[in-house]
């Protein structure tokens, strides 16, 4: 299976790099895991409807363009369905079996993603209610999926 993560913006801070890079290793042994860092547009303060749209579009775009046909795309959404760990585990599972070998999850910036991204998703998911950094998503996206391919294979993981 090969897992792109698409995510809007540079990852910063350090402590959430060493955490990724942490649950990137340990996925080695289950799937093909790559991180795909877009550029963000620059997004004062107070912006209008028409530029918040804008801004979207151009992230939605650079998105979509590290996004093949035959990939199934899982968008990160604060209204998207919420999943138990061994739902999304159940989800990853059935898609392999049913031969989407190739799964984006797409974390969108700080305005969210666009029209067109929410269009080519086949499925929105929701970590919460709860709104979290886009950066930190990318660390609990990445512990999740871990989590997913030890509940696919019986292993023993803390709950």
């Amino acid at each position: 299976m090969k897992i792109s993560i698409v995510t809007v913006g540079k990852l910063k801070e350090k402590y959430l790099k060493q955490g990724i890079q942490e649950y990137l290793k340990r996925l080695t042994a289950y799937a093909k895991v790559e991180i795909i860092e877009v550029v963000d547009e620059k997004a004062p303060e107070n912006m209008s409807e028409a530029e918040m749209l804008e801004v979207k579009r151009k992230e939605g775009e650079r998105i979509l363009s590290h996004i093949s046909q035959d990939t199934y795309v899982i968008t990160l959404e604060i209204n998207g369905k919420m999943l138990s760990s061994e739902q999304l585990a159940a989800k990853m599972d059935e898609l392999a079996i049913y031969g989407k070998s190739k799964i984006a999850f797409v974390i969108g910036g700080s305005l969210g993603i666009s029209e067109e991204v929410q269009k080519r998703s086949d499925m929105g998911l929701s970590f919460s209610k709860m709104t979290f950094p886009h950066q930190l998503m990318r660390l609990i996206l990445v512990e999740q999926v871990y989590r997913g391919f030890r509940i696919i294979r019986n292993e023993p993981y803390h709950k």
